[in-house]
Formats: structure tokens, sequence, C-alpha cells
């Protein structure tokens, strides 16, 4: 399985890597446009409406990482005083829950794409079609549930989703 869990942390690597990307582009957009809005009083067009499309693609594609790593927010307390079986089996039995809401919202947010494009929604100023975005978002979202199903595969295979986090391990 060494070559899975490398294959696991590369693709996770590559998903934060488009979340970090959008997140910066979100940081540009807002700044550049602060400044031509109170030194120009021009400030960019749509930015607005981009930089929260950006920032939903950046959410959207950062939480497909959750799926490899179960880093999302825990309370362990019960689970830690668990025996190995148990606390594999809770663990299991979250990773399913998180897998069944992911596929979820993922369903929603496909019928907003769908929404967007019948309808022709496009930006305020631009009027640029809102739907490219609405669909990366969508497309996160379908990452996440990929890789929320292949960390609750790893779980039921009895192998643990925090050996894939490179700050614990020295990766990269």
């Amino acid at each position: 399985m060494p070559a899975t869990s490398a294959l696991m942390r590369r693709t996770a690597a590559a998903v934060e890597t488009v979340a970090a990307l959008c997140l910066a582009a979100v940081t540009i957009i807002v700044f550049v446009s602060a400044l031509g809005r109170y030194l120009f009083a021009t400030p960019i067009p749509d930015a607005f409406d981009l930089s929260r499309l950006l920032l939903g693609l950046a959410v959207a594609w950062g939480y497909a990482v959750l799926g490899f790593r179960g880093g999302h927010i825990c309370v362990d307390l019960l689970v830690e005083a668990l025996p190995a079986r148990p606390r594999r089996l809770v663990e299991a039995v979250a990773q399913a829950m998180l897998l069944a809401f992911t596929a979820l919202l993922a369903w929603k947010v496909f019928g907003r794409v769908a929404s967007a494009f019948a309808s022709q929604e496009a930006t305020f100023d631009l009027r640029l079609p809102t739907w490219p975005l609405l669909g990366a978002i969508w497309l996160g979202l379908a990452v996440a549930v990929l890789t929320t199903f292949a960390g609750l595969v790893r779980l039921l295979a009895g192998q643990s989703l925090h050996d894939l986090d490179p700050e614990e391990h020295g990766y990269e």
C-alpha cells in the first residue's frame, strides 16, 4: 500500500494547490480592487462576484482534502478512550456520514450549476456567465466525494487517515 499512500499524498497536494491558487487570486482581486477604488475611484469590475465565486472554489477544493486526511474538526474525548477496534469503527461511521453529507452537497450544487446555466446567470458588471465557476465548485465537491470514499475504503481496510498528513510525517 505504500504506492497507494504516495499517490493519495500527491493527489491531496495537487488539490491543495488548486485551493491555494484560488485563495491567492481572491486576495489579489480584493487588494487590487480596493486600491483602485480608493486611489483611482475605479474598482475592478465584478471584483465582488469573482472573489466570492473563487472563495467558494477554494473552499470546495480544500474540502476535498478532508476525505484523505481526516483533517476536519473533531473532539476525540470518547474515541481516544476506546480500544483500537471500536475506535476504527467509530472513525469509519464518521467517515461514512461525511461521505453522505458530501454527496448530498455535491448533488445540490450540481442543481445550482444547472440552474445558472439554464437561466444564463451572469455577473453584474461584465455579464460573465457564472456557471463555469459554479461548475468548478461542483467539480471540487465531486472530487471531495471521491476522496472521502477513498478515505472510507482506507479506514475499512484497517489503515489510518492521519498518516497522509505531510506535516506529521515530514513529507514534501
